[in-house]
């Protein structure tokens, strides 16, 4: 980086107002918002450093500031229509040379072309340059008229070629460079939008992502929920003749269960009310909840034992949060498929580079259709297995679900905790 290209930054460190200011007007300036008035600015400039280089002929000579201001006054429309300009200036050019009347505005016809070169097309460049070293060689050829030269006539012609050629061709160049590095400033432009465009997108696949998150623990919440106090009711009902404290019993625990649904449910959907705090540091459940998720399901009717082994403590919460949900998906069809006497065992074993998990259960689907209808039989017909194959996706393992050859069910899956795991989606 260029010591120039340092400059805005060193100015930041020592003076964050003059470097704002400087920034402001460097923005200004390449915008362009307002052309003509830095163009007419511009040409009033080069007036003045003219008239001033002229100012004896001039004042001899009132005339003189015709050709000097038709030379330079064009400049204000310069970038409005660059080749017209230039050709006027050209014309009041060979106008004065006919005239023998050199003066410094002629740097107006280098400026004209560096606009030209700047703006217009590469043939248009290339006839304005042709036309400049026109010009070039009329002011060489009037050099050995002249009478007061020291050196000799070709010498000095040759000097004065020199000169002025690489004068008309570095405005050339100039102009070419300027008008790539604008096309460049426009490419950025262009790169800055479409990746503003991309990261609104990317914000709403993510918008959408979460959604769908959502979804997905709305529906393990609501349909485990919903099926144990189903189940709790149903017990309750069968028990209240016979023995009414089992009911009562019951119907608390259902109850209890149908509250802790509601503050899962708000915690989710980022709807807390004020009154409930302790609800908002309620953590993700994990493999230290399955003990409550199990002992809840044998309140609700379903003998269920479950085996940990391992060490869980160094799992990710992600992937303990993807045990969960499973366990809990799969002990809620159980709750819902299986006949009156079931039993379910749900294993959990855990090493350093993979998480298994097992939920299976002994008792047959009340529907014989869901015997035998193979890995996608009638217990995952909705979306909740469906969700669990995402989750356990995210870690690269798999799972499955069928009958027993025995009859019951089995769930398995295998989470890899490898090096770098992916965290699911929570």
């Amino acid at each position: 980086m260029s010591a120039i290209d340092q400059l805005p930054a060193a100015l930041g460190r020592r003076f964050p107002g003059a470097a704002r200011g400087l920034a402001a007007l460097r923005g200004w300036l390449l915008d362009e918002r307002y052309p003509f008035a830095v163009d007419l600015a511009f040409a009033l400039v080069v007036l003045a450093l003219a008239t001033a280089a002229h100012g004896r002929e001039l004042s001899r000579d009132p005339l003189v500031w015709l050709p000097q201001l038709a030379l330079i006054l064009p400049l204000a429309f310069r970038r409005r229509a660059p080749l017209a300009v230039f050709g006027v200036i050209a014309g009041v050019s060979f106008v004065q040379w006919l005239t023998y009347q050199a003066m410094p505005a002629n740097i107006a016809v280098l400026i004209a072309l560096y606009t030209v070169a700047g703006h217009c097309s590469r043939r248009s460049v290339l006839l304005s340059y042709l036309v400049a070293e026109l010009g070039v060689a009329l002011v060489v050829s009037d050099i050995r008229h002249a009478g007061d030269l020291i050196e000799p006539p070709l010498h000095t012609m040759f000097k004065a070629a020199f000169a002025l050629s690489g004068a008309t061709t570095a405005a050339a160049v100039l102009g070419l460079n300027v008008r790539a590095r604008r096309a460049q400033l426009r490419a950025l432009r262009e790169r800055a939008r479409e990746l503003e465009r991309q990261r609104d997108q990317q914000a709403a696949l993510a918008v959408a992502e979460e959604r769908s998150r959502i979804a997905r623990e709305m529906h393990d919440i609501v349909t485990h929920n919903l099926s144990v106090m189903v189940a709790l009711a149903d017990g309750a009902v069968y028990a209240n003749p016979t023995a009414p404290e089992k009911a009562t019993a019951a119907m608390r625990q259902s109850a209890e269960t149908g509250r802790q649904a509601i503050t899962d449910m708000r915690r989710f959907l980022g709807v807390l009310r004020a009154d409930e705090p302790d609800a908002l540091r309620h953590p993700q459940p994990g493999l230290g909840q399955l003990t409550a998720l199990v002992a809840q399901v044998r309140a609700a009717g379903l003998p269920t034992e479950l085996r940990v082994t391992g060490e869980t403590a160094a799992v990710s919460p992600g992937a303990q949060l993807t045990v969960y949900r499973l366990v809990q998906e799969s002990l809620t069809n159980t709750l819902k498929h299986a006949a009156s006497g079931a039993r379910a065992e749900v294993t959990v074993e855990c090493t350093a580079q993979a998480l298994r998990v097992e939920v299976r259960d002994d008792g047959r689907a009340l529907h014989p259709a869901a015997v035998g209808a193979g890995a996608e039989g009638s217990r995952e017909s909705g979306h909740g297995l469906a969700g669990m194959r995402e989750r356990i996706a995210a870690y690269g393992g798999g799972l499955t679900a069928g009958p027993l050859p025995r009859g019951g069910w089995q769930v398995a899956a295998t989470l890899d905790l490898g090096p770098d795991p992916q965290e699911a989606p929570r």
